[in-house]
């Protein structure tokens, strides 16, 4: 018996057979927009951290240069003989001092003020104004100037090494005039004229000068300066026989420098770099001589740059 084996096809009718795929999930582009607005945020943040660290440098840097700021001076001429000095600052002012040539100088009362004012009276002739202001952190600004007042008198001191010259100039006929050294006893001059142009010998060391003028109107006008005096050094020039010549330098200041010049070519001893002060108030050099004809010129400088020169033809 042959038995036939069927497949019924329709057992399973009204049913699909489907193959289901995998299913993805749905997400990819969300991630990437949320890894976009992460980093969007975080940049956020980061740019407004620039920004406050920036300001607030440069907010530190005006501080800075602030507080480096030195007091401002200004000085107006308010009239023919007075003068109208202002400082101001961001700070209190601690000292406030003007000086009038070298004479002592006028403090100026600030109370811890940031903006003061003063009338300052202009001296009658040339004289040179020195102002210092000095706020509570030290730092010091200054301000010098030159003011010429033509007074019945004027006098002028003037350094003409070794001496000095007193000139003085009146409206009227000037009488005479006195000078003297510190306390010393004063040395009279009849002028007779409106103007007298007077040398006179310094002293050596630091002396107080004072000079007297006064007309025929008995008016009178002083003046007062430091003079630093000295004389010149000494010099010789001779020579050991005919092999070299010999410089003699001598200075109670002390020697230092020497400079000389043999037949057009230029020598110099700069002294104090190597000597001390006592070895160099005196001071002997010596330096060959050419052959022939040697034209010298020698020049020697004291300790307040006061020089001699020497010159001589020596042969060899």
């Amino acid at each position: 018996m042959n038995q036939i084996l069927s497949v019924d096809n329709n057992s399973g009718k009204g049913r699909k057979n489907t193959i289901k795929e995998p299913k993805m999930k749905n997400n990819g582009p969300l991630e990437i927009s949320s890894i976009l607005k992460f980093f969007a945020i975080v940049l956020i943040i980061f740019g407004i951290f620039m920004i406050g660290s920036g300001s607030y440098s440069m907010y530190k840097d005006i501080q800075g240069d602030g507080s480096k700021l030195k007091p401002t001076i200004s000085v107006q001429e308010v009239s023919e003989t007075e003068l109208s000095l202002k400082v101001s600052h961001n700070k209190s002012i601690s000292k406030l001092t003007y000086t009038w040539n070298d004479e002592e100088g006028t403090e100026v009362q600030c109370d811890g003020k940031k903006n003061i004012e003063q009338k300052i009276e202009i001296p009658s002739g040339t004289n040179k104004l020195t102002v210092k202001a000095t706020d509570i952190n030290g730092l010091e600004s200054k301000y010098e100037s030159e003011y010429s007042v033509e007074g019945d008198i004027n006098i002028r001191i003037e350094k003409e090494d070794p001496k000095i010259k007193i000139t003085a100039n009146g409206k009227e006929q000037l009488s005479y005039m006195t000078y003297r050294w510190d306390e010393e006893e004063e040395v009279k001059i009849d002028i007779n004229d409106t103007q007298i142009e007077q040398l006179i010998e310094v002293p050596a060391g630091q002396h107080k000068l004072t000079v007297i003028v006064v007309d025929i109107n008995n008016k009178t006008e002083t003046k007062e300066e430091d003079v630093l005096g000295a004389k010149k050094p000494k010099i010789e020039v001779t020579t050991d026989g005919a092999e070299n010549f010999i410089i003699n330098a001598s200075d109670d200041q002390g020697i230092k420098r020497v400079e000389f010049i043999q037949n057009g070519n230029p020598y110099s001893l700069d002294l104090d770099k190597v000597y001390s002060l006592e070895d160099r108030k005196v001071f002997e050099y010596k330096w060959p001589l050419t052959d022939g004809e040697n034209k010298l010129e020698i020049r020697v400088y004291n300790e307040n740059d006061i020089s001699e020169t020497a010159k001589v033809k020596l042969t060899k």
